[in-house]
């Protein structure tokens, strides 16, 4: 199984640098740094073996090896079947259904998406452990984007602290919204007495929501939305504090008549692919439980 590695070759303007520099320049981190000299990783120059310490020529070939990954102990290699939007060499765009979690807990400790990609990994000779750039509860369907490889984590991570990567909900709330659109900006923290449930609380960490109404039914909207922050279950709290739980969030006040999960789904992706300079956007259509009750419910009239 290859290895993970980048090369460059070094333009005019960095003639004279510290390859240290360089590397840091191009996103390598500190860390990334420290695995490649002590973790089996290795750096050359014009297939010479150097240090961080060398300086730099014009033309130079970079190439830099990352140490060998292996899936985390206790992580089960499952072969489940997954639907893969799209895959390359560095990322992969997955379209995770209802009732899988993304990643095993005590109480699911097998069955995950995170399972099923090691599966994957296993089947496609490609030696490397799960990263998931982006996480969905276990009840919400929609797209989740991985990285395949630390480095490659690293840089989209960079991206979404600068919340450059965009997800676009669509979900189904109790009762009828009176705005067509709106901001919803309440910290959110643990429930004192629960381990999982969150709410809004004055010392909890900032969050915000934006929403827009897509359709208003007599007993519930469809709603899109994005985030502006990615707290735990922030869409469940933030339209369970305005009011207007998801269908079938029992967790969060929604009733079970319609739903037997939370009605929500991540429809949209966008994120910047480091290694292509290009802008990617992925769709998912929603799942047939949330369109059978869009196609059943009745439109309210005004």
């Amino acid at each position: 199984m290859a290895s993970f590695e980048l090369s460059w070759t070094v333009e005019k303007d960095s003639n004279g640098k510290l390859l240290k520099q360089f590397l840091r320049e191009e996103g390598i981190s500190k860390t990334a740094l420290t695995q490649i000299k002590f973790g089996g990783g290795s750096i050359f120059v014009n297939e010479v073996i150097e240090t961080v310490r060398y300086i730099l020529k014009e033309q130079d070939i970079v190439r830099i090896v990352f140490p060998a990954e292996a899936p985390s102990d206790g992580l089960i290699c499952q072969n489940i079947p997954f639907s893969i939007v799209s895959e390359d060499s560095y990322v992969m765009v997955v379209d995770k259904k209802a009732g899988m979690s993304t990643i095993p807990s005590r109480e699911h400790p097998d069955g995950s998406l995170a399972n099923a990609i090691v599966g994957h990994y296993k089947n496609i000779g490609l030696q490397s452990t799960v990263h998931i750039v982006t996480r969905l509860d276990r009840d919400t369907s929609g797209l989740v984007l991985i990285a395949k490889h630390s480095h490659v984590h690293h840089l989209l991570s960079k991206q979404q602290k600068k919340h450059e990567i965009k997800r676009t909900y669509e979900a189904l709330a109790e009762g009828v919204f009176l705005e067509d659109q709106g901001i919803i900006e309440e910290p959110i923290g643990r429930k004192a007495d629960s381990i999982i449930e969150r709410e809004v609380r004055s010392d909890g960490a900032f969050a915000r929501t934006r929403y827009t109404i897509k359709t208003r039914y007599k007993e519930f909207s469809h709603v899109q939305l994005m985030l502006d922050t990615g707290r735990t279950h922030q869409i469940r709290v933030h339209l369970s504090f305005l009011g207007h739980p998801l269908l079938g969030d029992d967790l969060y006040g929604g009733g079970m008549e319609k739903m037997d999960r939370q009605a929500l789904h991540c429809s949209h992706l966008t994120f910047y692919h480091p290694f292509e300079d290009r802008i990617l956007s992925f769709s998912s259509s929603l799942p047939d439980d949330i369109k059978r009750i869009l196609l059943h419910g009745s439109k309210r009239q005004f």
